[in-house]
């Protein structure tokens, strides 16, 4: 069994319980790593109401607001680790988004302030926390985050998402060579389609999930608990000697030619 106690691990990107985020937080904290959870300020509160509400069997000793596209919540949060922790051992980004309007039909009607929103959001971000979390790793760290298929292949309606998968996947790449001498890794999750609130803004999500349980080897789709034990994995020491790589857990789809 992986032990991750004495590990702090901040987890982004949490919405629902049906977030794989939320399945990533639930093995860490089984793991028994000491959890901080981020969400989005909305202006009635209702969201970050919610999302306590769901994460508070896993007993967060933080619970901060960042959106990823404010600097000072950015600042803030980052500041609060040092404080309250004094260290950041992982650091979890499950942050992706593109408008709805974007995820279906043609891929040349991409607006280019959707473009822009969905790469800042989706891929930016990422080099954006690192670059936060970097001073608080002195002692070394593992970063993972979530990409899909559609980065490296055609996903009808995937549209400008695969676009900021792909660029999300080469910040692996850069982020994981800077940080590599510190003893900081930095790897992807490349997760079969999962009914999240995310995905079902995908056009076609459902005909999506069906394709692979008829096709992958495994035949089904995989759950957010795996992708959670996939993820504890990388983030322990097991994984020491692993970085800059996209984990496929699919059930095998990525292998299939047809």
């Amino acid at each position: 069994m992986i032990d991750l106690t004495g590990k702090n691990a901040l987890v982004t990107g949490i919405a629902n319980n049906r977030s794989i985020a939320w399945g990533i937080a639930q093995q860490l904290h089984k793991a028994g790593a000491n959890l901080g959870i981020t969400y989005l300020k909305d202006e009635k509160g209702k969201h970050e109401r919610k999302v306590a509400e769901l994460v508070e069997p896993l007993n967060p000793s933080l619970y901060l607001p960042c959106n990823v596209q404010n600097e000072s919540e950015i600042e803030s949060t980052f500041e609060t680790i040092a404080e309250k922790w004094g260290k950041l051992d992982i650091l979890v980004h499950c942050l992706a988004f593109a408008g709805k309007d974007e995820l279906s039909g043609d891929f040349s009607n991409t607006s280019r302030q959707g473009f822009s929103n969905a790469l800042d959001i989706s891929a930016y971000s990422l080099v954006r926390l690192c670059a936060a979390a970097k001073p608080l790793m002195a002692q070394g760290g593992s970063i993972v985050t979530l990409t899909y298929l559609g980065g490296v292949r055609v996903i009808p309606n995937y549209n400008v998402m695969g676009i900021a998968k792909a660029a999300l996947e080469m910040n692996v790449r850069y982020l994981a060579a800077e940080l590599g001498p510190l003893n900081i890794r930095v790897n992807a999750i490349s997760s079969g389609p999962i009914r999240t609130l995310a995905s079902s803004a995908v056009g076609g999500i459902l005909d999506m999930i069906h394709h692979v349980e008829e096709v992958a080897p495994l035949r089904r789709t995989v759950t957010q608990q795996e992708v959670g034990n996939a993820a504890t994995f990388l983030c322990s020491n097991l994984a020491s000697g692993i970085t800059g790589q996209i984990l496929y857990v699919d059930s095998g789809y990525e292998i299939m030619g047809m």
